[in-house]
């Protein structure tokens, strides 16, 4: 416990953390300002060098494995609130040097994304029960950013948000086929179909997703214009008027970027578009949390916004427009958040605690990630040529007016 003792007295600047260790022996670190106090419990001997060695890994894994529990009223949310609050003293600390130089150079391995990869990392995550996220998502499953025209909006409401700016900025035409990379549960392609005349062709690696969707589209009565396939976007090879990709940018892998776009500019037709919207990071490229490649995003990364500008530079397309979307996603998260601790037992029916930990974990730290740290979303508009879009985002604004009229 002695190193580890070092560790969080250069760690913990702001707020106390108490920690009781494997012997029942209590430590106080205290910052300035004093407030809040956190407590935690380690439950093993054996965590100190961990967490001295690996803090992010370690401490997800132990409150997966209830080896680290809380006290006093401490909760997860305030546990990682703290820690957030602190990081810069616990990244810059020497014991997390070598933490630095190994992910630098592992980066490249795990997000190693030939298709085959890509095709069991996708069923890593997304072919969980559907059960499991109608515990948490809205009913039209939609498993990405929400657009929060006022923070207090429902998550229905952010999520059909999000789909009318996208809908607008793709200023989708009668007869357009658009392909939606990445398609989910279909909940995007769908919605296209409804406001507009137009065929959709969905792509996705996750059988069970694209099961739903194609059930979706066929109980909706949209099953002659909208079909959900088993594909990897580096196999498609007819053209598109328009194209859209959300949540996908995060599964391609750095050093795919480029690929990624190349792609997208080769099945685009001429005088067409394509609409992608990633998660990002304000910040210089970096690399994926530790607990989140392990156990939620295998081969995941989410790039910085300079990285995703220099990979379209490697190709013909032009940024015809650019937004960044802050608060948005921590608004969401937190709904989800939300959401599955109000059915945590029907997750642990479903698996057992130690996923519920994991997922709860997950949720909780991702959300915290939005709130305080350097992560956000950001919609890129690609086109051919520099007037295959208007060069004022006025239409984006009256295209969403008009779908707001509608029911959908």
């Amino acid at each position: 416990m002695r190193l580890l003792s070092k560790l969080l007295k250069a760690f913990i600047s702001s707020g106390t953390l108490v920690v009781y260790d494997a012997k029942g022996e209590r430590h106080e670190f205290i910052g300035e300002p004093k407030l809040p106090v956190i407590t935690m419990r380690l439950h093993k001997a054996n965590l100190y060098n961990k967490l001295l060695l690996q803090p992010d890994l370690t401490a997800a894994e132990a409150y997966m494995d209830g080896t680290l529990t809380f006290e006093d009223g401490t909760d997860l949310q305030q546990f990682l609130d703290l820690m957030v609050a602190n990081k810069d003293g616990l990244s810059n600390h020497s014991s997390q040097k070598y933490g630095k130089i190994l992910r630098s150079i592992t980066k490249p391995f795990q997000q190693f994304n030939p298709i085959k990869n890509s095709r069991k990392n996708a069923a890593h995550h997304y072919d969980l029960s559907e059960d499991l996220y109608r515990l948490f998502l809205d009913e039209d499953m939609q498993y990405s950013c929400g657009y929060f025209r006022d923070p207090s909006d429902t998550l229905e409401q952010a999520q059909l948000n999000k789909k009318r700016r996208i809908a607008a900025k793709l200023d989708l035409q009668d007869g357009d086929h658009v392909l939606d990379i990445g398609c989910g549960w279909g909940g995007m392609g769908l919605y296209l179909a409804q406001v507009a005349d137009v065929k959709v062709t969905g792509i996705a690696l996750a059988k069970e997703q694209l099961r739903v969707a194609n059930e979706r589209a066929e109980q909706m009565g949209l099953s002659d214009r909208v079909k959900f396939e088993y594909m990897d976007y580096r196999e498609v090879t007819e053209k598109y008027d328009k194209i859209v990709s959300v949540g996908m940018v995060e599964h391609v892998g750095a050093s795919y970027l480029p690929a990624y776009f190349e792609q997208i500019g080769n099945l685009l037709k001429p005088g067409g578009r394509a609409m992608v919207h990633s998660i990002g990071r304000r910040g210089p490229p970096g690399s994926t949390n530790a607990f989140i490649q392990k156990y939620i995003f295998p081969g995941g990364y989410s790039p910085s916004i300079s990285e995703a500008f220099e990979a379209v530079q490697e190709t013909s397309l032009w940024v015809a427009d650019c937004e960044v979307w802050r608060l948005h996603y921590y608004y969401t998260i937190d709904q989800w958040r939300q959401r599955f601790l109000a059915n945590r037992d029907k997750a642990v029916a479903l698996y057992d605690e130690k996923f519920a930990r994991m997922w709860e974990f997950y949720l909780t730290a991702v959300a915290i990630g939005f709130k305080h740290d350097h992560n956000m979303n950001f919609q890129m508009i690609l086109s051919h040529e520099r007037d295959d879009v208007p060069i004022m985002r006025d239409f984006i604004y009256e295209n969403e007016r008009a779908l707001m009229k509608r029911s959908l």
